[in-house]
């Protein structure tokens, strides 16, 4: 599918110009690495990550490491780099000076010989041990285990299956000139409109209105698609004409309300689709 750019409509693929806004398509590729189906213009691929420059990039693209002055590596001559001299090594230990020892930042304290008094209240406000003996306590603990109940889990639920929503539109168009109102066929996927003949009998038959002489015996085909319409020329002598614009054999319109379906020239027999 072709997306267009400027409505975001999903086109069939081959197809020149947007079916609803009629903008012309970008041209499309395929991706070397994965076939996926790429804009000729893109840069990589959106299905794979491929870089498309690297395979169809044009010179004028491609940079090269031997002329891009930004990926050249930089020769550094001999003559640039600065000789640095290596101090000589003091091998004699003879020529060192005598250095004198360095001075204690804290003076020590001297020693005191003998035991010392404990029961003495030192500067640090501690008081003294208490002589009374430390009664320990020890409470038995009991672990009471309960039985933990764990229940069953949920049964898992059945997703339900998605009803099928049938198609309630119905379309119709109405000749202008008679105000007459031909119901679609509601059992078909694709219609034809034209005049009765012996290849594709027609499921629209215009030959009773006036002027039908302008009309081809396979003159156009509505194809269904969901709760969309679409219009497609069959190769008509006269052409097909939606809203005025001519359509051209290959691309199909999307047929909303009110549009004005023209079979020839000269809008001579022409209807307005309606949905309901």
């Amino acid at each position: 599918m072709i997306v267009c750019p400027n409505c975001n409509h999903q086109n069939p693929d081959g197809a020149t110009q947007c079916e609803a806004c009629y903008t012309p398509l970008p041209v499309t590729t395929n991706c070397p690495n994965c076939g996926a189906s790429v804009q000729a213009d893109a840069t990589f691929c959106g299905q794979c990550g491929f870089d498309l420059r690297a395979n169809g990039g044009t010179e004028e693209n491609q940079v090269s490491p031997q002329t891009d002055p930004a990926v050249m590596p930089t020769v550094v001559s001999p003559a640039s780099v600065p000789d640095l001299e290596t101090p000589d090594l003091v091998t004699s230990t003879g020529n060192l000076p005598e250095l004198d020892p360095p001075e204690p930042l804290v003076e020590p304290e001297p020693l005191v010989s003998g035991t010392p008094n404990l029961n003495k209240p030192s500067n640090t406000n501690v008081p003294p041990p208490s002589e009374e003996p430390i009664q320990t306590i020890h409470v038995a603990s009991e672990t009471v285990t309960s039985p933990v109940t764990s229940s069953p889990p949920p049964a898992p639920v059945k997703p339900t299956p998605a009803k099928t929503q049938l198609q309630q539109q119905s379309a119709k168009l109405r000749h202008i000139r008679t105000d007459t109102n031909i119901e679609l066929p509601v059992n078909l996927s694709v219609i034809h409109i034209g005049k009765p003949n012996d290849r594709v009998p027609p499921d629209i038959d215009v030959s009773g209105f006036p002027d039908s002489e302008v009309v081809s015996r396979t003159h156009a085909d509505i194809r269904v698609e969901a709760d969309a319409f679409y219009i497609e020329d069959m190769g008509s002598s006269n052409g097909t004409y939606v809203n005025n614009i001519p359509l051209t054999r290959g691309n199909r319109h999307r047929l909303r309300t009110g549009d004005r379906i023209s079979l020839g020239k000269g809008d001579l027999v022409s209807f307005l689709f309606q949905l309901s």
